[in-house]
């Protein structure tokens, strides 16, 4: 069932330990079926580079699972990734990473603003990459800690846990979770390089107002 969106959500979770953004048997990814609505998520505690498909859960939105194999079960953070499908209809895609300097910030509970134009697409209707606030992994409460954040931002963090990034297939949510902690780096080195004063950064209007160049649209 559903063995391509299997396929992609193995690719995304070996390719997170082999960058670093997670290690051995930490992050979780998802895809939503655009059909079924079915979410594919990666089991618990399977070292992501021998995950095969039949190692792939399958459950409802709603968390009735469908599909299970080789007495798995769904990441312990499953409930998170469901809530943020339910909060918002547009997401397909969860990458949840524990990338070192994103996560950095996200022990500090700091919010990272918008110092690089880039951030343009990452939905930040407040000109920062938020933080969801701190509840234990795997519980009810870091499920609903996700809801406000969503709404403001495709990628926040998670209070003393690590990053979310979300995106309309697995291949825009992997390079979210990609791209943030690329923004964490600069944002450490500029603080660094400015004896800890924050630097000016973006506004809310300025990014919304970024539009593809009218004439490369008429060509």
């Amino acid at each position: 069932m559903l063995e391509n969106l299997k396929r992609e959500v193995i690719k995304a979770a070996q390719d997170g330990q082999r960058l670093d953004l997670c290690k051995h048997k930490s992050g979780n990814f998802s895809i939503r079926d655009k059909k079924t609505g079915y979410v594919v998520v990666t089991p618990s505690g399977v070292n992501r580079e021998e995950l095969t498909a039949d190692d792939i859960c399958v459950l409802t939105v709603d968390g009735e699972l469908i599909e299970v194999k080789n007495d798995r079960k769904p990441s312990s953070e499953t409930m998170m990734h469901l809530e943020v499908y339910k909060a918002r209809e547009d997401i397909m895609a969860i990458a949840h990473t524990h990338s070192k300097m994103a996560t950095s910030f996200a022990v500090l509970n700091k919010p990272i603003p918008a110092i690089i134009y880039e951030v343009a697409t990452f939905g930040l209707k407040d000109a920062v990459v938020p933080v969801a606030p701190y509840a234990r992994p795997g519980t009810v409460e870091l499920a609903k800690s996700v809801i406000e954040p969503v709404k403001r931002a495709d990628i926040f963090l998670l209070e003393k846990h690590g990053v979310v990034a979300c995106g309309t297939d697995m291949y825009e949510a992997f390079l979210r979770a990609q791209y943030v902690e690329e923004l964490a780096e600069v944002y450490y080195y500029t603080l660094l390089i400015n004896k800890g004063n924050e630097p000016d950064s973006f506004s809310p209007e300025e990014l919304e107002n970024w539009k593809y160049p009218e004439k490369l649209e008429k060509n």
